[in-house]
């Protein structure tokens, strides 16, 4: 029984280590060239808004939503912080200050996307948060809204690259109760 239980928590670990090394060594990348109705930034990420702002001048997209923008920043910092140009913010820019986290950016990006009834939207974060933000957009958007990753490349830490692995497989475990529990139900 005992050995039997070394046995599983081994393969648990080992399993677990694979994905983490996985995880680590194949980040998510840039979206070059590709078009859609919108960009979403979420913020807190060196490099993501002035990504998301490229985007919006080479007319990859025709809206943008800053994601997460604390609710310090007014408008006037933001468009003398990335030299935004007065008739680009006014025409195309949403600043959202709802979201405090990577669902609430999904929730305020979702709400977003149907305001604007958009079929394809280009999500921009850092590559180690990639794979955690896609999953939860995916889930608060339509099926047929096209989604499409463009990671800004990093160089995260050994220990950033695992707080995200955990909180990944955190959330995909919660998923999975929940989904066996409505399916027992």
């Amino acid at each position: 029984m005992l050995a039997s239980l070394l046995v599983t928590l081994s393969l648990v670990l080992v399993a677990w280590a694979l994905g983490f090394l996985a995880f680590a060594v194949t980040l998510p990348s840039p979206s070059m060239g590709t078009i859609s109705d919108g960009v979403i930034v979420l913020t807190g990420g060196e490099g993501r808004i002035a990504r998301g702002l490229d985007v919006l001048r080479r007319h990859e997209a025709r809206r943008l939503l800053v994601s997460g923008v604390d609710s310090e920043v007014r408008l006037q910092e933001f468009v003398a912080g990335y030299h935004v140009e007065p008739a680009l913010m006014r025409c195309c820019i949403t600043l959202g200050y709802e979201s405090v986290d990577t669902r609430s950016n999904a929730a305020e990006s979702a709400r977003w996307i149907a305001a604007h009834r958009m079929g394809s939207v280009r999500l921009v974060t850092s590559d180690w948060h990639m794979r955690r933000a896609a999953y939860e957009l995916r889930r608060a958007i339509p099926a047929h809204v096209v989604l499409i990753e463009d990671a800004v490349p990093t160089r995260p830490s050994l220990n950033m690259l695992f707080v995200e692995y955990c909180k990944v497989l955190a959330r995909l475990t919660l998923q999975l109760v929940h989904d066996v529990r409505s399916w027992m139900a």
